[in-house]
């Protein structure tokens, strides 16, 4: 195994082990800083809005193009990037309603004092790590993949995977607390739901790397940015929203994409 896939694999790790430091945020700050979350999920959002649309599916294009011709390279494309919205936005719906990640907590919540011992706080936290972990897993192969293709892009999709792992490391934690008392439980549930993306990176290397042609690469990459794009707008700019209803969460955007068209100039 070469450096490149080790270091792609080392990128899926570092993005998916954030939703620990979500829990840890929990266990050793007092209360959310709602104002910085807001802006980071913004500025998540757009730096993976950004790559995808002006990076990854023109890299995508330009693959499927010379393999299949224009008209059909174009249409490979578009039908490649709407598979992957469908296929993350399949995944979104199966996710039991009551475990779903979108349903943010705040560290407040995590007090000594709101502790019930309620079995159904644990099911839901346990409901939203495994659901959070088949989340993360289509983030895992989107990561590993960009990695594999440009290590620098990797490392940005890497970094805003892992910002908007935080607050579902929280949304794990707080409801586990919640029925246990346990933060050593908390933290393990939430610290496992974010091994799905290196999990998703393993599977990625053991069945696609093998069929990994300019035409599977270009389908690959067209989906991943799919996959990002429904992301961002279904998750990230929601989320910040509900951290911050100013203007926070599109001034976070905005300094994404700025950061992202900058670092990818840099880098031609």
């Amino acid at each position: 195994m070469n450096m490149e896939i080790l270091f792609a694999f080392g990128l899926t790790l570092f993005a998916g082990l954030a939703t620990g430091i979500g829990s840890l945020m929990a266990f050793f700050t007092s209360t959310t800083n709602t104002k910085f979350l807001s802006v980071t999920l913004g500025f998540s959002a757009g730096v993976m809005i950004y790559v995808s649309m002006i990076e990854i599916f023109q890299k995508a294009k330009i693959a499927l193009v010379a393999e299949l011709g224009a008209k059909g390279g174009n249409w490979a494309t578009v039908f490649s990037f709407f598979g992957g919205i469908l296929l993350i936005a399949l995944i979104d719906k199966l996710i039991p309603k009551q475990g779903n990640p979108h349903e943010l907590k705040k560290v407040e919540e995590m007090q000594p004092g709101a502790i019930v011992k309620d079995p159904a706080l644990l099911k839901m936290g346990t409901f939203t790590a495994l659901a959070i972990g088949i989340h993360n897993f289509p983030e895992g192969i989107a990561t590993f993949t960009s990695a594999i293709q440009n290590p620098a892009l990797g490392v940005a999709i890497a970094i805003a995977i892992a910002i908007h792992n935080i607050p579902e490391g929280i949304a794990v934690s707080v409801p586990v607390y919640f029925a246990t008392g346990d933060k050593k439980k908390a933290f393990k549930l939430s610290f496992l739901s974010g091994l799905s993306e290196p999990i998703g990176a393993l599977v990625a290397y053991l069945f696609l790397m093998p069929f990994l042609n300019d035409i599977m690469f270009g389908v690959i990459f067209a989906a991943v940015a799919g996959i990002m794009v429904f992301i961002s707008l279904d998750e990230l700019l929601p989320a910040a929203r509900k951290y911050d209803e100013t203007h926070l969460p599109i001034y976070g955007l905005i300094a994404g994409m700025a950061v992202m068209a900058l670092s990818l100039l840099l880098i031609i």
